[in-house]
């Protein structure tokens, strides 16, 4: 049980929260499948967690991969100009830095210009609201999110 609890303690290590996660879901699914809770097991139900934690994306990353998607520079992408060629790229960057890393919202909008941590929270919320309501905007979104994954 030991060596369980060191394994779980150095692979997650983003935050609290995510490490609690964990453990709760090991021992959910302990219980669940009536098998003891070791590092195989662990490795097992946590096998996702373990992969997305095996490379950090960055928000640099996120950057360089929505302004060329969308064909705009990155500087006008992290600039203050608020037209929607700039804006919308904008909210769809911040919404994959608060969903692909570990980075807190007021970490995030300085990575765009110094932006606010609500500012941050309004594009999550948004870009969440129109990938609800537009299957393309969705799949767009999707396509992203797959080029930063598999680089």
């Amino acid at each position: 049980m030991r060596r369980y609890y060191r394994f779980l303690a150095r692979t997650v290590t983003s935050n609290v929260r995510e490490l609690e996660g964990a453990l709760n879901k090991v021992y959910t699914f302990s219980n669940i499948l009536g098998k003891k809770i070791d590092v195989e097991l662990t490795k097992s139900v946590l096998k996702d967690l373990l992969k997305s934690n095996d490379r950090r994306i960055t928000i640099d990353e996120i950057q360089k991969k929505v302004s060329s998607y969308y064909n705009i520079k990155l500087d006008d992408l992290i600039s203050s100009r608020r037209i929607r060629t700039f804006a919308r790229p904008r909210q769809v960057a911040m919404y994959l830095s608060k969903k692909l890393t570990t980075r807190s919202l007021p970490e995030i909008g300085r990575k765009f210009g110094g932006r606010d941590h609500t500012t941050v929270i309004h594009a999550v919320k948004k870009i969440e609201e129109l990938k609800d309501h537009d299957s393309k905007f969705d799949e767009d979104v999707n396509l992203i999110t797959q080029m930063i994954t598999s680089i």
